[in-house]
């Protein structure tokens, strides 16, 4: 996953950056989904999907406007290891919180249709992660500014 920080320096690089992370969150949820059952296992494929879709919506656009898609990686190095229920419902909220970090700092170089795209991404994100929070029983469920370093 990657663990630098977005760093968007016009609307091409910062959709660039956001399909990086999208590839990261896919990643894990390979990853997460393993260590999960039942509800929490089909929400898992539910955001794996979601976070799909957004990377498929994505490699189109950048390809049709001409941008450097870039590649996706054979693998991403996890923040810990990932062993069981407790540490897969962590990981699924740092998935989302870090995927709506790349979002939000794409927001200040976008405009019209792109800043739109960008700001439905990230309140995905947010929504996902407090899911994947009141799963986990992690309090407080919300955070003020979804996206932003803490």
């Amino acid at each position: 996953m990657p663990h630098r920080a977005p760093t968007s320096s016009g609307p091409t690089q910062a959709l660039a950056d956001a399909l990086t992370a999208e590839y990261a969150a896919i990643w894990a949820y390979g990853v997460i989904g393993v260590h999960l059952a039942d509800s929490a296992r089909q929400a898992a494929r539910n955001a794996e999907a979601a976070h799909r879709a957004r990377r498929d919506a994505l490699i189109l656009q950048l390809s049709a406007n001409g941008g450097q898609v870039p590649p996706d990686q054979a693998g991403y190095a996890l923040p810990y290891p990932v062993t069981d229920r407790a540490s897969a419902l962590r990981l699924a909220v740092e998935v989302e919180e870090r995927t709506a970090g790349h979002w939000r700092a794409a927001l200040p170089h976008t405009t019209g249709a792109d800043r739109n795209r960008a700001l439905a991404a990230l309140t995905d994100c947010a929504l996902r992660a407090t899911r994947w929070r009141r799963t986990a029983g992690v309090t407080p469920i919300t955070i003020p500014f979804p996206g932003r370093p803490v």
